[in-house]
């Protein structure tokens, strides 16, 4: 099974009542945390009920609120102040919200009254799809920018491969994703160029928005700029499993970049963007289809992947973006460092043989 969150935009009649709601929602659960806090029992969450919380909420959601409350008591450490909930949201278990093709329905309270209300709702295939054979867990309800969503948590349950070969993906800056499969099919992904473009770009808009202290529209700017990178992630991780999944790959090998930032040596001209993008993201979002198609994803030590030969294991810097060997062997830089994770040792486990 895998977790997945699908988010559905809804239109709602009258946005008070919702942000009315959640407002509530966050004021129970920083309430009860600090009577739990100030309870004589030190570190016991009380005992309560519905019967015990004045709240303006469904019954079903104080329960919730409840939960989430003694959940967020119990992660609080001894020493640590409780933590403040500012952010208004309201949840719904999955036994009191419905979806369907074109709507969501879940309770709230109209003139004093409970109802179970139904909201247009504009859901994409792929939800539609999910929801099919998914197990629905909790429904968030969110406004962002004065659009409403509701988030929702799926277990998904992943495809059985039947693969017989290994894959190496070796992610860089030249090319964000390059991958080998022990049959010897190479795959190289993103568009690096566009990539440096597009960030020198942003990073040009900041320092005009800057001078002009203009510090909210740098927030938008950042904001925009993250936005444009995880889909830039998420596309090149989509294109990867895509090609896995063609050539018969059952696993698919990472390498564990603990400290990227730190060790890698790089140009002048690159390093900014060494400093900015996020490597892990792509590899957390290449890890998570994986599993949903049913690949496994081992993280392998990282150590000499880029210098060692192939061929002969005789270590060689490459020059620019050719790696050649005394023995003979010579190729792509990158497609050397995607050869070598694949038979690299798994960290903290035992690697198939490729």
């Amino acid at each position: 099974m895998q977790s997945v969150t699908i988010k559905i935009r809804f239109f709602p009649n009258n946005s008070i009542e919702l942000k009315s709601l959640s407002n509530e929602y966050i004021r129970v659960i920083n309430l009860l945390t600090e009577q739990a806090e100030q309870a004589e029992q030190a570190g016991a969450f009380p005992k309560l009920t519905t019967k015990h919380v004045a709240a303006t909420l469904p019954s079903a959601v104080i329960n919730q609120a409840i939960r989430d409350a003694k959940s967020i008591f119990k992660k609080v450490k001894k020493d640590r102040k409780r933590p403040i909930l500012k952010k208004p949201t309201y949840y719904i278990n999955n036994q009191n919200y419905s979806i369907r093709d074109s709507s969501i329905a879940f309770p709230i309270i109209i003139n004093n009254i409970v109802k179970k209300t139904v909201f247009p709702a504009v859901l994409t295939e792929r939800d539609k799809k999910y929801l099919q054979y998914a197990k629905c867990g909790l429904m968030r309800i969110v406004e962002k920018s004065g659009k409403w969503f509701a988030q929702v948590s799926l277990e998904v349950p992943t495809e059985i491969t039947t693969g017989e070969h290994v894959m190496g993906v070796d992610l860089g800056l030249k090319f964000p994703a390059v991958a080998v499969t022990s049959g010897g099919k190479t795959g190289f992904f993103g568009n690096a160029r566009e990539n440096k473009y597009r960030k020198r770009k942003f990073r040009s808009e900041r320092k005009v928005l800057g001078k002009k202290k203009k510090l909210h529209a740098i927030r938008r700017l950042d904001n925009k700029e993250q936005r444009w990178m995880k889909d830039r992630d998420h596309k090149a991780s989509r294109q990867i499993i895509n090609f896995a999944t063609k050539n018969q790959v059952s696993v698919i090998h990472l390498e564990k970049l603990t400290n990227i930032r730190k060790t890698t040596r790089t140009s002048r001209k690159n390093e900014k963007n060494l400093h900015t993008w996020s490597f892990y993201r792509l590899s957390q979002f290449i890890e998570y289809k994986a599993n949903m198609a049913g690949i496994k994803v081992e993280y392998v030590d990282p150590a000499y992947t880029s210098q060692k030969c192939p061929s002969c294991s005789a270590l060689n810097k490459a020059t620019d973006r050719k790696y050649s060997c005394l023995c003979g062997f010579h190729t792509h830089r990158d497609k050397v460092g995607a050869m070598n994770i694949i038979h690299a040792p798994v960290i903290g486990g035992n690697s198939r043989s490729a």
